[in-house]
């Protein structure tokens, strides 16, 4: 019974050593899925400095984008011309199209607002959030 009682405990301890291990830290790869509308999963961290590989998968029926704003601005209510000078990466997929882009993530680390450029959808709760952490 003894030996039993260990194996359990010793399985039980390993797999939350493994989760810890492997859970919640900054990522180089973005893996997000696009429906109308809304962004899963809303939240990605990522290391400053990065080169950070995005693969978006858009299983909407409308063209979507995952457009990352400059640190302290967002779009506010509704997204606009004027946001553009805020953009600081931007990537587009269309309907039922999977799309693999690159980018840099910003040096600054901090939380950067992220939402879909396409007209209504910022207003449809199509918005998430790049949190941008220091390197080690």
């Amino acid at each position: 019974m003894k030996a039993k009682y260990f194996s359990l405990v010793g399985a039980l301890v390993l797999s939350l050593v493994l989760a810890a291990c492997s859970g919640g830290g900054a990522s180089t790869t973005i893996n997000v899925t696009m429906t109308d509308f809304k962004f899963e999963p809303m939240e990605f961290t990522v290391p400053a400095g990065q080169e950070i590989t995005i693969n978006a998968v858009n299983n909407g029926a409308v063209e979507h984008e995952f457009v990352i704003f400059k640190l302290g601005t967002n779009a506010g209510e509704k997204f606009g011309d004027e946001d553009e000078e805020n953009i600081y990466w931007e990537v587009e997929v269309l309907p039922g199209q999977t799309t693999s882009a690159t980018f840099t993530a910003p040096s600054a680390p901090g939380e950067y607002y992220v939402t879909c450029g396409i007209e209504g959808h910022l207003e449809a709760g199509m918005s998430g959030k790049l949190i941008v952490v220091a390197g080690k």
